[in-house]
């Protein structure tokens, strides 16, 4: 088994972090996925989406997110596999995911200031 690429997130520290800044890190894996994608850089888009399933597994590990908030990351989760792995036929669909893990980024960087 290969070491996780956010060794540090994957040892604890993720669990410190709010759910809104956990999607938003997971988008930010998301959106270098979705880029590379659309630029046929196949070997990159692999290696993101990897990291972003990481990231997805643990927030959906963590305890503090039960009920609709781990069904809602499972299916942002689902939707992204359909989208990079099985050709989703919905040309807006990388679209949609760029918009819906945007907020996230948005809500975490407000927070910070």
């Amino acid at each position: 088994m290969s070491a996780p690429g956010h060794a540090g997130l994957a040892a604890g520290r993720w669990h410190t972090l709010t759910l809104v800044e956990q999607l938003a890190h997971v988008g930010s894996e998301v959106e270098r996925a979705l880029r590379a994608r659309e630029q046929g850089l196949a070997s990159r888009m692999e290696h993101a989406a990897v990291r972003a399933l990481e990231l997805f597994d643990l927030t959906v590990a963590d305890d503090r997110w039960r009920g609709a908030r781990r069904r809602e990351t499972l299916r942002a989760r689902d939707y992204f596999c359909r989208v990079c792995f099985g050709g989703d036929a919905e040309s807006d669909a990388p679209d949609y995911l760029r918009r819906y893990f945007l907020q996230f980024a948005a809500a975490a960087g407000s927070s910070r200031r």
